[in-house]
């Protein structure tokens, strides 16, 4: 009787125990999805659209005043730029952007040009005026990397890190406020590689801005379906490359390059981000312009002629003529149009009085 009394109790207690066991490990594995997905609203991509990111930031600029400056610098930016006008290179980039702009904080339209530059570098001025270098199609492997430094770019419009700093510059200095804000360019205008004439403070952030859009542009790629490692993956990439060739960065990329802490910042959210199923790393879209890209800068070098560029510009050797000291010297081109000219006239007997008007030449 003992002994079976016992049994009822080892196998009661081995019942509870294969009861309790799955709802532990639900339970543990809902603590930990949980804990996952508790993100605040100015890191959650799933809260895109529903936030306000500019809820504590200092801004005496309206959306309108903001649109307007960046209107008048991009009036510069377009006369003094060569941008690419064709309309395959021009329809996938502004396709690229305006996707990730729909998948951004953003409250103003954006204009997306491409410049025609090698130079691997993207901007965006405030109030939605971007621009992507040629430099940066042709540097990325795919989609998701070009996606990346865009989707960074965008951000720091929607984050309006442009007219915040210039908001800032007031408090501190009053005086020193930028005169494009008065209708002027003043001292603050900084030259970039590619001949751009752009205020400073429009395109050099601080670390705290620079980490925001980090931060933000992962959300962005995540929410636009792009694999959102690509950002982090690519600047490293670039830096590989600046180390190997000095100057492939443009000033702009360089000044706050993404590495180090801020890469492994983004890489933490991004593995904290609700999961997904797939991602969209590249389309045959971005084959065919890069390709179309890499045949419009081939054609251009080769020139028209077949003759290649490079080899115009080479000097070539000139020949001094025979017996002249130290004289201005003639190209074989200049001889062989001397040789060419009509031969001089042969002399010609004078007539003496009387003779035949009929002359000949002295035999030979």
């Amino acid at each position: 009787m003992r002994t079976s009394s016992a049994h009822r109790h080892l196998w009661l207690a081995l019942s509870l125990i294969l009861i309790a066991t799955p709802a532990f490990a639900q339970n543990n594995s809902k603590q930990k999805d949980s804990s996952k997905k508790q993100l605040p609203d100015n890191e959650n991509p799933e809260m895109i659209g529903k936030r306000n990111i500019n809820a504590h930031q200092i801004n005496f600029y309206s959306y309108d005043k903001e649109v307007a400056i960046g209107r008048q610098l991009a009036q510069e930016v377009d006369r003094s730029a060569k941008l690419i006008e064709d309309p395959v290179v021009v329809d996938y980039i502004n396709k690229v952007g305006q996707n990730l702009v729909l998948h951004s904080d953003a409250k103003v339209p954006f204009t997306i040009k491409v410049i025609d530059t090698d130079e691997i570098n993207a901007f965006a001025l405030p109030g939605g005026f971007f621009y992507v270098n040629k430099g940066l199609i042709l540097a990325a492997d795919n989609e998701a990397e070009l996606a990346g430094p865009m989707a960074h770019e965008i951000a720091h419009v929607a984050a309006r890190h442009g007219v915040e700093q210039a908001s800032k510059g007031q408090i501190v200095n009053f005086a020193s406020l930028p005169l494009i804000f008065m209708g002027g360019w003043g001292g603050f205008a900084v030259q970039q590689a590619a001949s751009l004439a752009i205020p400073l403070g429009f395109l050099k952030f601080s670390r705290n801005a620079e980490s925001e859009a980090d931060m933000l542009g992962a959300q962005y790629l995540w929410a636009a379906g792009y694999d959102p490692t690509a950002m982090g993956t690519f600047f490293e990439k670039l830096l590989a490359q600046e180390k190997k060739k000095p100057g492939t960065l443009a000033k702009v990329f360089a000044t706050h390059p993404m590495v180090g802490d801020r890469i492994e910042k983004v890489n933490a959210l991004i593995a904290r981000f609700p999961e997904r199923s797939d991602y969209t790393l590249s389309s045959s879209e971005f084959q065919q312009v890069k390709a179309r890209l890499i045949s419009m800068t081939n054609a251009r070098a080769t020139g028209r002629g077949g003759a290649s560029a490079e080899a115009e510009k080479r000097p070539t050797l000139k020949r001094r003529q025979p017996g002249t000291d130290g004289g201005d010297s003639t190209s074989p081109t200049d001889q062989e149009q001397k040789d060419q000219k009509a031969p001089a006239e042969r002399p010609t007997l004078r007539r003496k009085d009387g003779e035949s008007s009929s002359t000949k030449p002295p035999e030979q």
